[in-house]
């Protein structure tokens, strides 16, 4: 009888638990056994490693072989442990003598060849196997998406034969060293290409310096999705930890992680048929939806009424949490999901609000598709209106700004912000508003009043606050003024325009 020990990890969230790949030969009629709770796709591991070991020149023991998966209440899925199996098998009926498996955890997918395929979640297994201090052996198509992970010991692999000489110490594979590759961000799109609105490209760089939400309204044609798709290109730049936990939310959903542009944010753009499943992430299998998928990034979401409401209504919990916890019978995950929510609207069914094609009542039955707790966490409600066409080719002359320019300013904000509190302003809680957002005695007399004619909730008054906050941050003043106040007020126009369709 013989029992071979091998490290592998499983696939859960974004978290890579530890796999204890136990291997036991016993005599007795030929069987293959895989117990441990495999999923299906890990229970046809059988004929794969079967097939490949026979394939790479190696034999296949004629004995009882019983593969265990530990721990063994945690589902299995997927053709991840093909490798560390195949490892197991010819470690226990000795083909294999090294005492280098306790130091090293394998992954990836055999083909009958024994050629190793590539595994989706390579960035949170490489992550989980530098922590634990030992070398990630790993299919040479993750490598490079591995490498995103500093210090880390990869060693890339083609073949199961090669494994199993740089394990026996016959032939050692090379560690992956990562290309020397320029990180910076870089995008296409520019705030300069959109002409004119310039209320609109102030609110997005109020929005980009604070971290807040974005809401725009206007008659089609006005540039809602050109402001939207040019935020991205003036947020701020990712951290290492954040575009790493972005880098992650990916590499788990098998999207490919590029080295050269993992720190460029996302920008997601789900269609307005989007189900709630495909926003906030589910299945049988928990997955993440489009929200996770924009972690430290932009979900825009265009013609916003035309969501269904209950769809809007999930995305609350997770905007005022950053994370998403998914349960179902048998699987519970929870996914980060630290999205900066834009969306762009028409004010009325027909396009414009003075076109005379819409009622009063017809344009607030369309409007009240969206809930007014979900209007509660949007900071900035900003109009767009039509560009009056004799002023069009001077706007066109005069384009503005350019997206460098107005990051740059974003940029020294944010960094006050983060020396202020540690996190930006969207992020404050109701005590830490009360502490870095005070007023004296005549601006709090002004936003009162204002908060009471306008009939806005704490919420919005604490979203107000934050706003006039980020305001006085790019203007680098320390306290909080009347003007900075009016302006922040001044970004609630879909408030006003239900006010004044109600009065009429």
């Amino acid at each position: 009888m013989s029992l071979a020990v091998v490290y592998s990890r499983a696939s859960v969230g974004i978290d890579a638990p530890l796999i204890t790949v136990e291997v036991h030969l016993s005599n007795g009629l030929p069987c293959f056994n895989l117990v441990g709770l495999p999923e299906a796709s890990v229970r046809e591991a059988k004929d794969r490693v079967r097939s490949a070991l026979i394939n790479s020149g190696f034999e296949f023991p004629a004995k009882r072989i019983t593969v265990n998966l530990a721990p063994a209440d945690l589902p299995k899925e997927g053709g991840r442990f093909d490798l560390a199996i195949a490892i197991g098998i010819i470690a226990a009926s000795n083909q294999l003598t090294s005492n280098q498996l306790e130091n090293i955890e394998l992954v990836g997918e055999l083909a009958l060849s024994g050629e190793i395929r590539s595994i989706t979640g390579a960035l949170p297994f490489t992550y989980a196997c530098s922590q634990a201090n030992r070398i990630a052996i790993l299919p040479v198509d993750n490598a490079a998406e591995a490498s995103l992970i500093k210090h880390a010991k990869i060693v890339p692999a083609n073949q199961l034969l090669d494994v199993f000489h740089h394990i026996a110490g016959q032939q050692t594979l090379a560690l992956y060293q990562a290309l020397s590759i320029e990180k910076h961000a870089s995008y296409e799109n520019d705030l300069q290409d959109v002409v004119g609105q310039a209320a609109g490209k102030r609110a997005l760089e109020i929005a980009a310096a604070g971290g807040h939400n974005l809401l725009f309204t206007g008659p089609p044609g006005t540039g809602k999705t050109m402001l939207a798709s040019r935020l991205i290109t003036i947020l701020p730049p990712m951290t290492d930890e954040e575009a790493l936990a972005s880098a992650a939310i990916h590499s788990i959903v098998g999207k490919p992680v590029d080295p050269a542009t993992w720190k460029q944010r996302a920008f997601r753009h789900p269609h307005h048929t989007s189900s709630a499943v495909a926003l906030v992430g589910g299945g049988s299998i928990p997955r993440p939806g489009e929200i996770s998928l924009a972690h430290n990034g932009v979900l825009f979401l265009d013609e916003l009424p035309e969501f269904d409401r209950k769809v809007l209504d999930v995305l609350r919990e997770p905007l005022e949490s950053g994370s998403v916890s998914i349960s179902r019978a048998a699987r519970q995950a929870q996914f980060p999901a630290r999205f900066q929510l834009v969306a762009a609207m028409n004010p009325s069914p027909t396009g414009s609000l003075n076109d005379g094609r819409s009622s009063c009542e017809q344009i607030l039955r369309y409007l009240n598709r969206i809930s007014g707790p979900f209007l509660d966490r949007i900071d900035l409600q900003v109009d767009v209106p039509k560009l009056p066409s004799n002023d069009f080719s001077e706007q066109v002359k005069s384009r503005g700004e350019s997206s460098k320019i107005v990051r740059e300013r974003v940029i020294q904000a944010h960094l006050l912000q983060l020396k202020r509190c540690g996190k930006t302003n969207a992020q404050l809680g109701s005590k830490e508003v009360e502490k870095y957002c005070k007023l004296e005695k005549a601006e709090q007399l002004f936003l009162q009043q204002a908060v009471e004619k306008l009939g806005l909730s704490l919420r919005t008054y604490h979203r107000v606050l934050k706003v006039a906050r980020t305001i006085a941050d790019l203007a680098h003043s320390l306290d909080i003024n009347r003007q900075h106040l009016a302006e922040a007020l001044n970004y609630r126009a879909f408030d006003r325009m239900l006010a004044q369709l109600t009065n009429n």
